[in-house]
């Protein structure tokens, strides 16, 4: 038997015994798996009456939508308020996330385009979620998760489908001596946050940082969701010192398929806590509230900013291997996050530090940097510029407006809270339509001195078709040993635990959701695009063939993405998503057991 017929097969194996809500005969429950063989929409016959919506809408309290793109009316000849001021927001991360009929990305070219669920629970209680996961399996509907909503590979959205909606699960509650459930006797008790599945790392940094004095380790982008973050594994600006989102989860509240509320840790449901550490979003069940370690807090941290031009190819040859020969030797350590750009004629340096002084970053840089000017093949687009900030005042958006002025933008809607802050950097990000995105881990092994001639050579190569960002925050060599141990008893690709970095090469147009103005994007600049894009990777990838790449931030159309995504580790995920999620009522593109289903998860195969 081929491997992927195997895998169909297996993921297909059927449930037996009751399912919550239903109690089942065996005939009952035969012709049940038989109907799920395809999911249901609007208009076929095991569609949910009017009567049976009614009836869910008082089980959550009221709290059921009908999710409505307000881009709708923009076609009109009199536009709507409502298309106004979407058009107006449309790069405000916040406006994008507090509309259940968006996503913080429009679309891919040729892969998916943002469109509303027929419907939406509002999630405010565990018990909504219940209910919502009861009725979407009761009556065989597609079912869609969306927290934060900032799903590259279009996995929180889908046309006639039902939406839980964790927006509303937010609320944020510090612990100074957190056990696990029934970890009592087996765990010491330590500083931690509980935060609800639909908070967003900001509301968690506000908490944690800036009014607790601690440190949680998350995600860069302040608008990105919590739960999503910490399910596809979870990289931040310092993971090379604090490790993963997903490593420091010490427990979690999940609703599974079968409607059963389950606490999930190292001690109970021990298999379902590990899969939740980075098996990927909307898979194994709903989270519906997290608790995460904390840390203490560094006294500051900064960054190292700088673009440089250099003059000829043969002087950008050198200048890579000047940047990468640096970084291998004062850089791949604890201190040091964040980038290097290489694009076509120039190279960026946008580094994060943490641990350091301002003074002790600028020594270590001022050889690189003196390097440079030394040489008059060299020119400085932007001169090196070192900034730093007390660690706690880091996510406090009055004071970085104050003191870093331009870093930070506020959500610009009237009655928009003080706190609603993102970096600036990401704005181009809201509503963007992606014309391609790849990534692959390059091992450290890369940086010595046997293979670092060909490193350096397929860097400038690939900067020929498209520019690469080495994000060396998302490769964890150089991290301390008891960080690196932590990760590893994740789910997450183990091929991330001695790369030097996770290369980025990736490309987007403007928004462009249904109904707005301008015909829609360029699909042939994207189609263009991409092959670019692809034609980089495919460089980089002669260093490092068979390279793993991060889930939440990959290719839509990645064809070894149970390999890719998560290596060795995925026999043993989709063996518990059989465990808990038999029938496969959790779908998204390319996640665990997504092989046994049709690319838009309504039909098995």
């Amino acid at each position: 038997m081929k491997r992927r017929d195997f895998l169909r097969t297996a993921v297909a194996i059927p449930f037996s015994g009751a399912i919550r809500g239903k109690n089942i005969s065996a005939a009952e429950n035969a012709g049940h798996r038989t109907r799920l063989g395809s999911r249901v929409r609007p208009g076929d016959p095991g569609w949910p009456s009017a009567a049976e919506w009614d009836r869910l809408k008082a089980a959550v309290g009221g709290h059921l939508l009908r999710p409505e793109s307000p881009f709708t009316s923009c076609s009109a000849s009199s536009p709507s308020e409502a298309c106004k001021e979407a058009l107006k927001h449309v790069r405000n991360p916040y406006f994008l996330g507090d509309n259940p009929a968006l996503t913080q990305s429009s679309g891919w070219v040729d892969a998916w385009s943002s469109q509303p669920s027929v419907y939406a629970v509002a999630a405010r209680t565990t018990s909504d979620v219940v209910a919502a996961v009861n009725f979407a399996r009761e009556n065989n509907l597609r079912l869609v998760l969306k927290g934060g909503g900032h799903s590259y590979q279009g996995t929180s959205n889908a046309p006639d489908s039902l939406l839980i909606w964790t927006r509303h699960l937010n609320s944020v509650t510090l612990h100074d001596a957190f056990v696990a459930r029934g970890c009592e006797d087996k765990q010491s008790p330590q500083p931690a946050v509980t935060v609800g599945s639909g908070a967003l790392w900001r509301d968690a940094y506000t908490a944690v940082t800036t009014e607790g004095g601690r440190y949680v380790q998350g995600g860069g982008c302040q608008t990105v969701g919590v739960a999503g973050l910490v399910q596809s594994g979870g990289f931040g600006s310092w993971s090379k010192r604090y490790g993963t989102a997903a490593g420091g989860l010490l427990e979690a509240q999940i609703v599974t398929a079968d409607g059963e509320v389950r606490i999930a840790n190292a001690c109970t449901h021990p298999d379902l806590f590990w899969a939740i550490k980075g098996g990927g979003g909307g898979t194994f069940g709903v989270l519906t509230r997290l608790t995460l370690r904390t840390r203490e807090l560094p006294e500051w941290f900064g960054a190292v900013l700088a673009t440089i031009r250099p003059a000829s190819d043969a002087a950008y040859r050198a200048l890579i291997a000047k940047a990468l020969s640096f970084y291998r030797t004062d850089l791949m350590n604890p201190h040091w996050g964040e980038k290097m750009i290489f694009g076509n004629d120039h190279f960026t340096v946008s580094m994060l530090f943490q641990g350091v002084t301002p003074q002790q970053a600028e020594t270590t840089w001022a050889p690189f940097f003196d390097w440079v000017s030394a040489r008059p093949e060299y020119s400085f687009i932007s001169k090196p510029n070192v900034v730093s900030v007390p660690a706690r005042q880091f996510w406090n958006s009055q004071y970085m407006m104050q003191h870093v002025p331009g870093a930070v933008l506020l959500d610009d809607r009237p009655g928009a809270l003080p706190n609603r802050a993102y970096w600036a950097e990401n704005r181009e990000e809201a509503g963007q339509f992606l014309h391609g995105y790849k990534t692959a881990w390059l091992p450290a092994t890369l940086l010595e001195p046997a293979q670092f001639p060909a490193l350096v050579e397929a860097v400038f190569a690939t900067t020929r078709h498209w520019g690469v960002a080495f994000h060396f925050n998302k490769g964890l060599a150089g991290a301390p040993p008891e960080e690196i141990n932590t990760a590893r008893d994740t789910a997450t690709n183990p091929a991330m635990l001695d790369a030097f970095t996770c290369a980025f090469i990736a490309g987007e147009g403007p928004p462009a959701f249904a109904g707005m103005p301008g015909g829609g994007p360029d699909l042939t600049e994207a189609r263009d695009q991409g092959r670019h894009i692809s034609m980089a990777m495919d460089e980089l990838s002669k260093v490092a063939p068979g390279a793993g790449a991060y889930v939440s931030e990959s290719d839509y159309f990645q064809t070894d993405w149970q390999k890719a995504f998560w290596g060795p580790n995925y026999a043993r995920l989709a063996a518990i998503k059989r465990k808990y999620d038999p029938d496969g009522l959790f779908f998204v593109h390319h996640g665990v057991g997504s092989e046994a289903w049709s690319g838009d998860g309504f039909t098995r195969v």
